[in-house]
């Protein structure tokens, strides 16, 4: 389905290598050597566990259902929600076999905020997986879930999980930037006596959101620049959206428009990352642009690629501090491992990842479930954020201007199931177009009745 419309991203790849790194940190692990026996390391049903020759031998019985059923783990660990960790160990086994790593809640509901799949071989190797985690707890649990294999042996030894000392634009900056142009705060200063203003002051307008730059923004890279000097002398993180592909809402939606040609846009988007520099910042690329396939030819589709490729080098070359993300659609639109190979083609691999759910409404649980997915599929490296501006009660199947919609999670950093950020993309109270509960609002323009409307859940 279309994402809702409006007028108005370095990817860390999971490595196997074969040396263990120094960790400065300190360890949350406790004998991830295994010099000191096996304690506390645990093992459940379905395995026995040893040392053997200075590691940890796990001995697996087969014929189990889930890889859960045959487990070894060690409970206690500490993990604050938002921050940056790097599990790493070396791993084999004696036969060819697939397994489950993950960083999860050691009791019911068992969320997990990393979960990676194994593939295991007699040659020991050293794996590497950095995440942040989206849940904080004293009583986090590292697990190797190693069933659903027939029977084997699994070698563990240098188990570490560090902290990540804090890098890019995250830790260069003090919270996010609230906009003070937003056409929510725009429309509080300019009707400070109705009624409903100071609601929106509060629910919304106050609130961090991101800046949509397009054709409207006029001189692309100097209204950049502005915006985010400002966010930098405030020591504040910018998010914006970069919104000017050629033939965007390609399937006919109410925000068509976009670049004249290919070589515009390329002018454009250059001049939009030059705009940001060396200062921090977020950048959503192209709403839409990855999920509209249906409606474009195989040319249309290879020049797009090609942009959008341009726009994820221009990011890295020329915004070293800013975290760029594709977009990726929805839990609705496209299947997990058809949008993964349109990010890979779409050069996602040169920036820190991508976006879900801008615009539309699904359950942050359900984004990231599907985040996840789109994750495995390319690979296991990828950051994602989620847009949370409207998805307090979820969808009900419709995509412009739905009725009994509500304001979601404002932004903050970590989230469930691993998500790096949830921000709010969309800005709350802007319509998606002649439709729905605003059949006379066009796309981008706001309307205090959308905006009380999302935060009463009407």
């Amino acid at each position: 389905m279309r994402l809702l419309t409006r007028l108005i991203a370095v990817v860390t790849t999971v490595t196997a290598v074969s040396a263990a790194p120094a960790a400065a940190a300190p360890q949350l692990v406790v004998n991830g050597t295994f010099t000191a026996g096996t304690a506390p390391w645990w093992n459940s049903a379905n395995t026995s566990m040893a040392v053997d020759a200075g590691r940890l031998r796990v001995n697996v019985t087969g014929g189990t259902a889930n890889p859960w059923d045959a487990m070894v783990a060690q409970n206690d660990i500490p993990l604050a929600q938002g921050k940056s960790y790097t599990l790493s160990f070396d791993a084999s086994a004696s036969a060819s076999v697939t397994a489950v790593t993950t960083v999860q809640l050691a009791n019911a509901p068992y969320t997990n905020t990393l979960t990676q799949s194994l593939s295991l071989s007699t040659t020991s190797k050293r794996f590497s997986f950095p995440f942040t985690s989206g849940i904080g707890t004293t009583a986090g649990q590292v697990s190797f879930q190693l069933g659903k294999n027939a029977a084997f042996s699994f070698y563990l030894d240098n188990v570490s999980l560090t902290e990540q000392t804090p890098s890019g634009p995250i830790a260069m900056t003090n919270g996010f930037y609230v906009d003070p142009g937003s056409n929510p705060a725009t429309w509080v200063r300019n009707n400070s006596g109705d009624s409903r203003a100071a609601r929106i002051q509060s629910a919304i307008a106050s609130k961090p959101m991101a800046r949509w730059i397009g054709g409207w923004s006029g001189d692309v890279g100097a209204a950049v620049s502005s915006y985010v000097a400002a966010a930098d002398a405030a020591d504040k993180l910018p998010v914006l959206v970069a919104y000017n592909i050629p033939g965007r809402d390609a399937c006919g939606g109410h925000s068509g428009g976009g670049a004249g040609s290919e070589a515009e846009y390329k002018t454009w988007i250059s001049a939009f990352a030059s705009g940001i520099g060396g200062r921090p910042a977020v950048v959503i690329i192209e709403p839409d642009s990855l999920g509209d396939f249906a409606c474009m030819d195989d040319a249309a589709v290879q020049a797009r690629n090609r942009m959008l490729t341009y726009a994820t080098q221009q990011f890295r070359d020329k915004a070293p501090n800013t975290w760029a993300y594709l977009d990726a659609g929805n839990a609705g639109w496209v299947a997990a491992g058809t949008m993964a190979t349109r990010l890979s083609n779409a050069g996602v691999g040169n920036i820190r990842g991508f976006a879900v759910n801008v615009s539309n409404y699904y359950p942050t649980a359900q984004s990231a479930t599907y985040a996840s997915s789109v994750n495995g599929a390319l690979g296991g490296g990828a950051k994602w954020v989620i847009d949370t501006s409207r998805n307090g009660k979820g969808t009900n199947g419709e995509w412009c201007n739905p009725a009994g919609r509500q304001l979601g999670t404002p932004a903050q950093v970590g989230g469930e199931g691993g998500t790096e950020m949830l921000l709010w993309v969309k800005v709350p109270g802007d319509s998606d177009g002649n439709c729905g509960i605003a059949p006379e609002t066009p796309a981008g323009q706001f309307s205090p009745a959308i905006a009380i409307r999302l935060i009463d859940g009407t």
